[in-house]
């Protein structure tokens, strides 16, 4: 493992190699790795379950409340991040969006997405899980960050008064290409949401060029496109908790391309033979 990775822990579990789960016991490594040295910040995080809320088994008749119901947050372990990229995907429900919103609030970001310098205040609508973990990172601080909750994208435009006369989908793009600067944390929840293939394309180069950059991304989506950024990790959450896949291996690239080669078959077998 490189050093070169943050990671999200919480409490102890027995190590699952056929799960694909990791038991989290070498976040310090002495591989220091060849090429140039990244930035201090992205070395060796981890979000750790506080001692005093640790997990202890419920009882039968008391399950545990959500989020901690769902098994990518119940199994969660130790799940380390890419120096560069790292995809969440799974189904609707599957705890992505969770655990990224919790990682977000442990590093700092405002609940209702932002920059570290934009704090403003709106629902109260996150979940407890980051009140049970706490942060481990490397030293000092990425001079930038984000984190875009898409349902509260327009609030924060309101907030900085910013990108009221463009679509949502350019309203993005303006976003990734004047205000992510670079050297930075990045934390998207389904980024594609306002985008269109091409554009979906265009955000793919602008990620490129900040990761170059030295920044860092964290990515709950459900885009084909963007899932193929080159060396990505892609961690899938289900109901058994998580595992890392292939980009070929994902429900998104199998279906995609299946739909696409035989798009005809399907539109008849799913529609015309109902009627």
């Amino acid at each position: 493992m490189s050093i070169d990775e943050a990671a999200l822990t919480q409490g102890p579990r027995e190590n699952n190699s056929e799960d694909g789960l990791d038991s989290g016991d070498d976040l310090d490594d002495d591989d220091d790795s060849d090429g140039l040295a990244e930035p201090a910040w992205k070395k060796a995080a981890a979000l750790a379950r506080r001692a005093e809320s640790a997990a202890t088994e419920p009882e039968a008749d008391n399950p545990p409340a959500y989020p901690f119901n769902i098994p990518a947050v119940a199994k969660l372990g130790c799940l380390e991040f890419a120096p560069d990229v790292t995809f969440f995907i799974g189904e609707n429900g599957a705890g992505k969006s969770t655990l990224l919103e919790a990682a977000a609030l442990a590093f700092g970001f405002p609940k209702e997405g932002g920059s570290f310098n934009h704090m403003y205040e709106g629902a109260d609508t996150v979940s407890a899980l980051h009140q049970s973990i706490t942060l481990k990172k490397g030293l000092g601080k990425p001079l930038d960050g984000f984190f875009l909750r898409a349902e509260s994208f327009y609030n924060f435009a309101t907030f900085i008064g910013d990108y009221h006369e463009q679509s949502h989908g350019e309203a993005f793009l303006s976003l990734l290409n004047d205000r992510f600067r670079g050297d930075g944390l990045y934390l998207l929840d389904e980024p594609e949401a306002a985008l269109s293939p091409t554009r979906q394309l265009a955000a793919l180069v602008r990620i490129h060029e900040l990761v170059k950059d030295n920044s860092q991304f964290v990515i709950a989506t459900h885009s084909p496109i963007l899932l193929a950024y080159p060396g990505a990790k892609i961690i899938q959450f289900n109901q058994f908790g998580w595992r890392q896949v292939e980009y070929e291996e994902t429900e998104h690239f199998e279906v995609t391309r299946y739909f696409l080669n035989n798009y005809q078959r399907q539109i008849d077998r799913l529609l015309l033979d109902n009627d």
